[in-house]
């Protein structure tokens, strides 16, 4: 193509190579979420993110990578600060987060749809 009068050639597309960088750029961002328990769909790669697998990305962290960690975290804590604090327990309060709430309001509904438990019973199966 011939170009005259001070124009210059631009491409507006991407190339076959840059498009594969980008792609392997956007597969090792997926390894790397998954070794560390994060579903890839959170990263926002293009391609990955519907709204359904977002909706169930998010608790998914939160019971399968988020809450273990935090709960061993807790655990080791406590047995650390045990001896100097006469027993004391660090417990993790997980019912402000926002992304658990849809499973606590199923909780809360079972426990208080089952008329043949105590309130004693209720109380100690909702932690309370």
């Amino acid at each position: 193509m011939l170009l005259e009068g001070g124009l210059d050639w631009k491409t507006i597309a991407l190339s076959p190579r840059d498009m594969d960088f980008i792609e392997a750029k956007n597969a090792a961002a997926r390894d790397i979420a998954l070794a560390f328990g994060v579903p890839p769909m959170l990263l926002g790669i293009p391609g990955d993110n519907t709204y359904a697998n977002l909706a169930e990305a998010n608790p998914a962290l939160w019971r399968q990578t988020l809450i273990p960690l935090v709960v061993r975290v807790a655990e080791e804590l406590s047995n650390w600060l045990s001896p100097a604090f006469g027993g004391a327990v660090v417990k993790p309060d997980f019912d402000g987060v926002e992304a658990l709430a849809e499973d606590r309001a199923a909780l809360w509904a079972r426990v208080g749809g089952a008329e043949f438990l105590s309130d004693a019973e209720k109380r100690a199966m909702l932690g309370v």
